[in-house]
């Protein structure tokens, strides 16, 4: 059996198609100086395919994801009129006399090296971009003078798609109903073939260390992607654990309809996390309790020209108009100095940024950038006649950050007074907790906020001085370390003692173990996304809450992840 990390949940289970990196496998070849006309001509046809496959694409999928997320079909767009792009490529072929096939493998491969020398997770999924740009027009190419032609694709019915690094070429091929789930090698979460991936409920698993190297072609592969688990050529006996149909909306259908309790009875609030007008549709259609986060940094990131006002107004009025009256929880504009956001060169300069992740991020960038501040807050204000807004500050330090933000609130407020332009008069504020000094002082914030929401995968990471994307640290995040378990129970308990409401976010919410921990340290509210609701509502009405306080009071009294992790054992044991 091989783990991942989950990225979208569900039970699939079907024959492997190991796709490769053709861009790997391109051989340096070299052409005659009479064959470099045709090699560019190969060129312009393939990258004119290539479009008319994405637009094809585009269309075919418009009913089945939401209009943002199909935004992503048009940044490929864009990259097969990128100058760069089919510059470099001519160039070698004119220059060089390169054969086309290569001179794209280069070109790719140099861009994808340089962006991996940048500590940038925003121009690695670039990298993935550009990667699937090049492989799809290498597959779009005519054989060329004397090639022979390729053998066409022989592909299953049905199928798990298996691959080093997860790819919309492989994805869609206009045959995406053909993949039951996929599983990749390599970890990106947040690249836009992971978007398109939950976006599609297609269960799907990454980081599967050891993928390529103990899984075939033809393989029969149980993809439980909702525990991030792949059992390869599984015997009768644990096929038998797996009902496939558990995911599906017939069976999920009775749990949304019951009330989110503990077995014992207790009430438990959970939340949806999302960014797009697709994840407030799931969650109403889930009838979960709300949108306790709803990230706007999508918004700011796609598009190609400063994001005004107005734009934001609209986007967020409807989310409140999807929401139909439950919470929504807008989270101010969380990038770091990296981030390219148009009408501003950088957030800052990152190579004076050493450290992006401790340096000009979040709340930090936007108090040195009021031109992105104050209309982000000018636009949830003016939204907020439409529905039940709330705002959430990220990256909060200790109430001097708060207080800046209050002013901002209310000089805005002010201003559209006097331009009479609707907007809501009260707006609860709250403030998320995830740097550790934010917890240690979460009674002075009490005297600030309305609300608290602990973002619990950053928690660990600044606490535990663990970097959440680093794959070879993701032990760190499968449970709550008792150290953070006991700072989380203490700010849950300083809430609860003043009636603030707190709510706690996260991957590592989803899994069942934490669930019950964190129950037990005190916790009533999470956030999930839409797709882990099922999941976490079966572990929620799973658990006891005298069991779970004595779990947690079992877990913290550890010093160490790894006494933490003998308990949890000893448990299911």
């Amino acid at each position: 059996m091989l783990t991942g990390t989950t990225v979208c949940p569900g039970v699939a289970v079907g024959p492997a198609l190991v796709r490769d990196d053709e861009l790997e496998r391109v051989a340096g070849q070299r052409v005659s100086a009479g064959r470099v006309n045709e090699e560019l001509n190969r060129f312009r046809e393939a990258l004119d395919a290539a479009r008319q496959q994405l637009q094809d694409l585009k269309s075919k999928l418009e009913s089945k994801i939401s209009a943002h997320d199909a935004r992503i079909f048009d940044t490929h767009l864009a990259y097969l009129k990128d100058p760069v792009f089919i510059t470099d490529v001519e160039r070698l072929v004119l220059d060089e006399q390169m054969k086309l096939e290569s001179a794209i493998a280069k070109v790719i491969n140099d861009f994808d090296r340089v962006f991996k020398l940048v500590e940038s997770q925003m121009l690695r999924e670039r990298a993935l971009d550009l990667r699937d740009v090049g492989i799809r027009v290498l597959r779009c190419l005519r054989p060329g003078e004397g090639d022979a032609p390729p053998p066409p694709p022989t592909l299953p019915g049905r199928y798990v798609l298996c691959a080093r690094d997860l790819s919309t070429v492989d994805m869609f091929s206009l045959g995406s109903e053909r993949v039951d789930a996929i599983v990749t090698e390599e970890l990106a979460l947040t690249s836009h073939a992971a978007i398109l991936a939950r976006s599609l409920r297609i269960p799907t698993i990454m980081g599967a260390k050891g993928l390529l190297k103990n899984v075939k072609n033809g393989d029969i592969l149980l993809i439980d992607a909702s525990g991030g688990q792949i059992h390869i050529n599984p015997d009768e006996r644990i096929l038998g654990e797996y009902p496939l149909s558990r995911e599906n909306s017939e069976e999920i259908e009775p749990w949304i309809k019951e009330p989110t309790r503990t077995r014992d009875g207790t009430s438990v609030v959970v939340f949806a996390t999302g960014g797009n007008h697709d994840d407030v549709e799931k969650a109403v259609a889930s009838r979960m309790d709300g949108v306790g986060l709803y990230r706007c940094e999508l918004l700011y990131l796609f598009d190609k020209k400063p994001v005004e006002e107005d734009s934001l107004e609209k986007h967020f009025a409807r989310a409140l108009e999807i929401a139909k009256g439950a919470p929504v929880t807008f989270r101010l504009l969380d990038v770091d100095s990296r981030a390219k956001v148009e009408g501003i060169s950088n957030l800052d300069n990152y190579r004076n940024d050493a450290n992006p992740a401790l340096g000009s991020k979040s709340l930090r960038a936007l108090l040195k950038h009021p031109e992105l501040l104050r209309p982000l807050v000018r636009a949830i204000l003016r939204a907020g006649v439409a529905g039940n807004a709330r705002i959430v500050i990220p990256f909060v330090m200790d109430a001097s950050d708060v207080r800046r933000v209050k002013e901002i609130i209310f000089d805005e407020k002010q201003a559209l007074r006097k331009e009479k332009i609707p907007h809501a008069q009260q707006l609860p504020l709250g403030a998320m907790i995830e740097i550790p000094a934010a917890a240690f002082g979460v009674k002075d914030l009490i005297e600030e906020i309305d609300f608290f929401v602990i973002a619990l995968d950053s928690l660990v990471q600044y606490s535990l001085a663990v970097d959440r994307e680093n794959e070879d640290l993701r032990g760190y995040f499968q449970f709550v370390h008792p150290l953070v378990l006991r700072l989380v129970r203490d700010v849950v308990a300083a809430a609860d003692a003043t009636d603030r409401e707190i709510t706690i976010h996260g991957e590592m919410v989803s899994n069942p173990e934490n669930i019950r921990l964190l129950l037990g340290a005190g916790a009533r509210r999470f956030g999930v996304p839409p797709m882990a609701y099922a999941q976490v509502k079966r572990a929620i009405r799973d658990v006891e809450v005298r069991d779970a306080r004595k779990r947690a009071a079992d877990a913290m009294r550890c010093s160490t992840l790894s006494e933490l992790e003998q308990i949890i054992l000893g448990y299911r044991g």
